[in-house]
């Protein structure tokens, strides 16, 4: 109902409030809360609760807007909830904290892969495969990404129906 829009925008605020002060130095505790309020969430997903998974992912989201992850389930979910618009806004949260994982260590080929992902649900492909040319290039002993090349592990991402599902 109108309710659950309202805490979707309030929420939806918070998060990017938080997101404008990326930077700060995220607590052990706050870590540690955002993984109980993750794990939560998956029980919430589990159990088809997306209004209440929604809620504790956007949460752990929050106390953590560093780790991805978080972003991509909070999109995920909010997919099952209708809310494109808030799925977007959490897909490039996602990557932008993927972009930092990036910055902070360039041989890391892991987050080069996360970002092609979340670059393919919000339809840009070109850019996923170009994120990964990169990351080859620069890492050319790279046996993840090598082999995600060589497996066209991009057009597996491309076709993937469950991909397509939480697309928004």
């Amino acid at each position: 109902g109108p309710r659950m829009t309202a805490r979707t925008a309030l929420m939806l605020a918070a998060a990017l409030a938080l997101a404008g002060c990326r930077h700060r130095e995220i607590t052990s505790l706050e870590r540690k809360e955002a993984a109980n309020v993750a794990s939560e969430g998956e029980f919430a997903v589990a159990m088809h609760d997306w209004g209440r998974a929604e809620g504790l992912y956007a949460k752990a989201a929050a106390l953590c807007p560093d780790q991805g992850d978080l972003w991509i389930d909070l999109g995920a979910v909010r997919m099952r909830l209708h809310d494109s618009g808030g799925a977007r806004a959490a897909y490039k949260s996602a990557l932008s904290a993927f972009e930092d994982d990036a910055k902070r260590d360039p041989t890391d080929t892991l987050s080069a892969l996360r970002r092609a992902s979340v670059l393919v649900i919000l339809g840009r492909p070109e850019k996923a495969r170009s994120v990964i040319e990169d990351a080859r290039s620069r890492n050319p002993d790279d046996r993840r990404i090598r082999a995600f090349v060589e497996e066209k592990g991009l057009e597996k991402m491309m076709a993937d129906p469950a991909l397509k599902e939480i697309s928004p």
